[in-house]
């Protein structure tokens, strides 16, 4: 009974946080499934949860595995350009300039990001999206805090050249 009430309570806690970074990681909005099997494999794996990491880390590495099986087959990163790529006619009408603007800074960013190598937009999403600590980022990529802090500052100036990159690419076919 203990695990059915700890889960419930961290699900209260944690949820939009495990929410927030599933968006983030996958590029879709529609993580409902992945956040309902992120806690219900922590219910399963209650049992192993130690308490020498935070409920909260420990439930955003379920999420990012239960990320990376569910996507497994599927290039996530490819899926996210696709969506992005799209432009609704429909949707451009109902738009309002600020909208657009937001929208492509978005797609821009998410681009970005997508260029970055595997560690590089690991780091990027767990303390510069999900905004956690060196210490917590460690504990989900079994990485020590020097190596996530140093990939991340890495990652960060990559970045950094790549969205300055397209602002000058865009500045030419703009």
């Amino acid at each position: 009974m203990e695990r059915d009430h700890q889960i419930e309570k961290w699900f209260i806690q944690y949820e939009k946080d495990v929410t927030n970074y599933l968006v983030y990681y996958t590029g879709s909005s529609d993580v409902e499934d992945l956040v309902q099997e992120t806690f219900l494999r922590a219910f399963r794996a209650f049992s192993r949860f130690k308490n020498d990491s935070s409920p909260k880390t420990w439930l955003i590495s379920i999420a990012r595995n239960t990320a990376i099986d569910y996507y497994r087959k599927k290039s996530v990163w490819n899926r996210l350009k696709q969506i992005l790529d799209y432009e609704s006619p429909q949707l451009h009408e109902q738009d309002t300039g600020g909208k657009i603007v937001k929208k492509m800074e978005y797609a821009h960013l998410y681009e970005a990001i997508n260029g970055l190598k595997p560690s590089y937009r690991d780091v990027v999403l767990l303390k510069g999206i999900a905004e956690m600590s060196s210490r917590e980022a460690g504990q989900v990529l079994g990485w020590s805090e020097n190596k996530v802090n140093v990939t991340f500052f890495r990652a960060v100036k990559k970045l950094n050249e790549q969205l300055k990159e397209g602002e000058y690419f865009e500045s030419f076919i703009g």
